[in-house]
């Protein structure tokens, strides 16, 4: 088991097990069974009771929480930093002693299928899943994180368990602690927790460097023909996502195109897309713009919601803008007031503690290390503007850009 600790002054401390597990890893057939296996991880192990689990954090005040993606579970919690021991070992437990009782997974199966109509009923949502179903069809990212209700309607007590011993293993997870404490003395904790919980063999390491491909071939999406298509769903407003597949975590160049994300459609109120939509024409009450790199492949996309007779006006505002950046390169005046504001937004979304565990644990699964923000800022800060010219060009080239429509 990979482990990462960074010290705080805080009296509040943060622990996080990042399990390499998801959508990518589930078999055919069985699309929803890592985000089901989630739901369970809370439902008793063999030590404690569903009840305990679930309020055993809470009654120290403190916060349990868990959530899956494409490519991992994560189970956090928040505690005061005398009761971290108390958190570490509540998470061991859950990771390795999950007894999964058949009336729970009955009981949350019924939860989850209420999540998925939920998530339907929200079209803002629900056309993220549509439009990466269709932009990788025929790969395991095609699947959205919450499944399929036809799967998980069939995923039995033992699909959960082979599934839990399958991905639920030293080798496979990365813990992560930010805390007012001695590393050495955070470490133990969960080597103690460890010894006690897990029945298989392991070691703990501390963070260790591994080589981060600067990748500079032809990524997954190059080549492949894009889809323009519409879907009637009969909402007040319609609904757009305009994007391509992009950039790997594990590409240099995912750097220069987050860059160029922020810039078009950042969360701050002068990016590009809400500049031009909203303040400019009024068209638009939010448009963004996305980037989900994954380990072998990446989404860029850019969402708009409008009423239904402006869907043409607002594309063709997107595609003059786009063809801007292909095309064109920013000056350096505004290539530095960007890299600035992005560089601020990081800083200020990592002065926190759960925000740091939970990227600690992620860095660490992917890299094998934890990227500092002083590395963060010195690659962003090497980017130049015809990095994102050339970015520009690639990823958002009209032959290679997809379009989904609600109307």
């Amino acid at each position: 088991m990979r482990f990462a600790f960074k010290h705080s002054l805080s009296p509040v401390a943060y622990c996080a097990l990042h399990i390499k597990s998801g959508t990518r890893y589930e078999a055919p057939g069985q699309g929803g069974l890592a985000h089901f296996t989630e739901h369970l991880l809370f439902k008793g192990t063999e030590s404690r009771s569903a009840g305990t689990v679930n309020s055993f954090i809470e009654k120290l005040g403190g916060e349990l929480n868990a959530y899956t993606t494409k490519e991992e579970t994560v189970i956090h919690a928040t505690v005061l930093k005398e009761d971290l021991r108390k958190a570490v070992d509540l998470l061991t437990d859950i990771a390795f002693r999950c007894i999964f009782p058949e009336r729970e997974i009955e009981k949350e199966r019924g939860v989850v299928l209420e999540e998925i109509n939920t998530y339907r009923d929200s079209p803002s949502e629900q056309i993220f899943d549509d439009f990466e179903e269709m932009l990788f069809e025929g790969t395991p990212l095609s699947m959205p994180v919450l499944g399929k209700a036809r799967y998980l309607k069939k995923a039995g007590r033992d699909t959960v368990q082979s599934y839990y011993n399958a991905m639920f293993r030293p080798d496979n997870m990365y813990f992560t602690i930010v805390a007012g404490l001695d590393e050495k003395k955070a470490g133990d904790m969960v080597v103690r927790a460890m010894e006690r919980y897990s029945t298989s063999g392991w070691s703990l390491e501390r963070e260790q460097s591994e080589t981060c491909p600067a990748s500079a071939a032809p990524f997954p999406g190059s080549g492949r023909i894009p889809f323009d298509k519409t879907i009637a769903r009969h909402n007040h407003q319609a609904h757009c996502i305009i994007g391509a597949r992009a950039y790997s975590a594990y590409d240099s160049r995912r750097i220069p195109l987050s860059l160029l994300i922020n810039i078009l459609g950042g969360p701050v109120a002068n990016s590009r897309l809400n500049i031009l939509l909203r303040e400019k024409y009024g068209l638009v009450y939010s448009a963004d713009a996305s980037y989900s790199p994954y380990s072998d492949d990446g989404v860029a996309a850019i969402y708009f919601g409008c009423e239904k007779s402006n869907v043409g006006r607002c594309t063709a505002i997107i595609d003059r803008m786009l063809d801007g950046f292909r095309n064109g390169t920013i000056s350096p005046r505004a290539l530095a007031s960007a890299k600035k504001q992005f560089l601020g937004q990081l800083a200020i979304a990592s002065d926190n503690g759960e925000a740091q565990v939970l990227s600690m644990g992620k860095s660490l699964m992917t890299y094998g290390r934890v990227i500092d923000n002083k590395e963060t800022a010195a690659m962003i800060e090497a980017v130049t503007a015809e990095d994102l010219r050339r970015t520009a060009a690639e990823i958002f080239a009209p032959e290679a850009i997809s379009r989904l429509t609600y109307i």
